[in-house]
């Protein structure tokens, strides 16, 4: 009869833990996006330096669009998407739309190395405290949002890109005045 006591104890106490190990889980799961910026979100504000130093601020680009793209060195899809993404701002740099590219968290060396070697010309910005990675609840990288002339957010997309793709998304951001400047 005791044995039998202490079994029924043990076994409650062990279904008890699993049912807070399972709330535990939900609770994390639906609270863990509610930072994340989404589509139709406007994009918070952010001022990050650039390998040069130079302080740039996402609002001072309101009236273009922004490709904000999130990466890293050791990132294979990031770096694979690089190139395309250089080829695009060249054909969209003077079309109103603008590449803000971030690195998240490594050296100024190691980010130059890459920016040197991939040929780089669009802004490179260090997010050193992670400030972005926060405001914009980001997880996995790659992740680039497309934001618009008004600063809301188009798209969030979470995953490498080709380069057909990053030109239909500087197309979707690009302003309606710099696709038909006479008319």
């Amino acid at each position: 009869m005791k044995n039998r006591k202490k079994r029924l104890i043990m076994r409650v106490s062990i279904l008890g833990i699993f049912v807070l190990l399972i709330g535990f889980v939900l609770y994390q799961n639906f609270t863990k996006d509610s930072g994340l910026v989404k589509a139709g979100d406007m994009a918070p504000d952010f001022k990050l330096e650039t390998l040069s130093g130079e302080t740039v601020q996402l609002s001072d680009y309101r009236g273009q669009g922004v490709f904000l793209n999130v990466w890293a060195t050791y990132c294979k899809p990031c770096e694979e998407e690089m190139p395309y993404i250089e080829n695009q701002y060249q054909i969209f740099k003077d079309k109103g739309v603008q590449v803000l590219s971030v690195d998240v968290g490594e050296t100024t060396v190691a980010v130059q190395a890459f920016v040197d070697r991939k040929g780089m010309t669009f802004p490179v910005l260090m997010d050193r405290g992670e400030n972005l990675l926060n405001a914009y609840g980001i997880g996995p990288i790659p992740v680039t949002f497309l934001i618009d002339e008004n600063g809301q957010v188009v798209d969030r997309i979470t995953a490498g890109m080709t380069e057909k793709e990053i030109s239909g998304y500087m197309k979707r951001i690009q302003p309606d005045d710099w696709r038909n400047p006479n008319g």
